[in-house]
């Protein structure tokens, strides 16, 4: 596997037997709580650099249309969602979770429209959406019931 692929696959988390973009999502939830306890800028520079080098890594591995197996894009947006958590709490890291898998899956609105895009750019873009929209509820849950997320 090259170095494109294992980046792609998400350090080989899309090759999981049957719901490859929950392990990819699951993976980017544990990779990042240090990130979200580090300093302010180590999250937002992750998911940063997870859709710039998802793009590059999506093009260079040759992956056409959206294979299963490419998760990149699930780590980008499950790193995005995490930005609406002031900190970890085990609260907070599961709504993440399961607004971002909810938003993804069902892909409402520009979601859906930019999973219809073709290219490295369209496969990343709809997860990043997702990401956006489900951070934009947990900042808006954070600030209407913020005993439970903090």
């Amino acid at each position: 596997m090259n170095i494109a692929r294992l980046i792609a696959s998400g350090l080989g988390a899309g090759h999981a037997p049957g719901a490859p973009g929950t392990a990819g999502s699951l993976l980017a939830l544990v990779l990042g709580v240090p990130l979200l306890i580090g300093p302010p800028w180590a999250l937002p520079l992750a998911a940063l650099a997870a859709v710039l080098g998802g793009v590059w890594a999506i093009r260079a591995a040759r992956a056409g249309g959206d294979p299963g197996w490419v998760v990149i894009d699930e780590v980008a947006g499950q790193w995005i969602a995490m930005l609406g958590l002031a900190r970890p709490t085990w609260q907070g890291l599961l709504a993440a979770f399961v607004l971002f898998r909810l938003l993804d899956i069902a892909k409402p609105g520009p979601i859906g429209w930019a999973d219809r895009q073709g290219g490295a750019a369209g496969v990343m873009a709809d997860d990043v959406i997702a990401g956006a929209g489900a951070a934009l509820i947990l900042v808006a849950l954070r600030l209407t019931f913020p005993a439970l997320l903090g």
